[in-house]
């Protein structure tokens, strides 16, 4: 055997391996971020289902003689809010995650003194529509807390990917850039909790 084989066979073997490695890490970071991106598009879509709901819900509450005009306002117009404010997947900043957050929050927050201020109307805690639209918003807040949990894994799988060494090396030089986690607002541990059950 030729001695100027072996530095080509060492040379091909460790390109080969270094080829091994970067596509073995690429492929792998670009499963992780798209698997992430499609558990976002389902918390999106769990608080689109809710943003439904709470349209039907103001529809019906809106038939209830004198009911709080400034109550039903805040609501539709937090709602509004938070439809318009949206993020898309391949935009998963920190700060884009927050003006989603403080949208959806403020949503939450409007709703829950609407719910609050029905206890003082009789005729809607008896309407079967309201009751059915509550049981729904009930499993939609469910949903949203179990799709925030599933983007929070799928995120964190994918940050201990890119982050780890060797694989940071790797991570800068193809660009992929850590994804923002969904947080809970400042304060939300201290949230009053609502009751939804008015079926007394």
């Amino acid at each position: 055997m030729k001695k100027w084989l072996i530095p080509v066979i060492v040379i091909i073997v460790i390109v080969f391996g270094v080829y091994n490695w970067v596509k073995g890490f690429n492929n792998e970071a670009v499963v992780l971020q798209e698997d992430a991106k499609t558990t976002w598009s389902n918390v999106e879509s769990a608080y689109q289902r809710r943003n439904d709901l709470i349209g039907n819900l103001v529809k019906t509450v809106q038939g209830a003689a004198d009911f709080e005009k400034e109550t039903l306002t805040q609501v539709i117009e937090a709602r509004s809010k938070a439809t318009s404010t949206t993020i898309n997947a391949g935009d998963l900043t920190p700060e884009n995650m927050a003006q989603f957050q403080q949208a959806q929050a403020g949503l939450t927050g409007a709703l829950s003194k609407l719910l609050v201020s029905v206890e003082r109307y009789p005729e809607l805690k008896a309407n079967a529509n309201f009751l059915e639209l509550q049981s729904q918003l009930e499993g939609t807040e469910n949903r949203i807390n179990i799709a925030r949990d599933k983007f929070n894994n799928g995120v964190n799988n994918y940050n201990k990917h890119i982050k780890t060494f060797p694989n940071s090396f790797l991570a800068g030089i193809l660009d992929f850039d850590e994804m923002a986690r969904y947080k809970a607002n400042a304060g939300s541990e201290n949230a009053p909790d609502v009751n939804f059950d008015f079926k007394k």
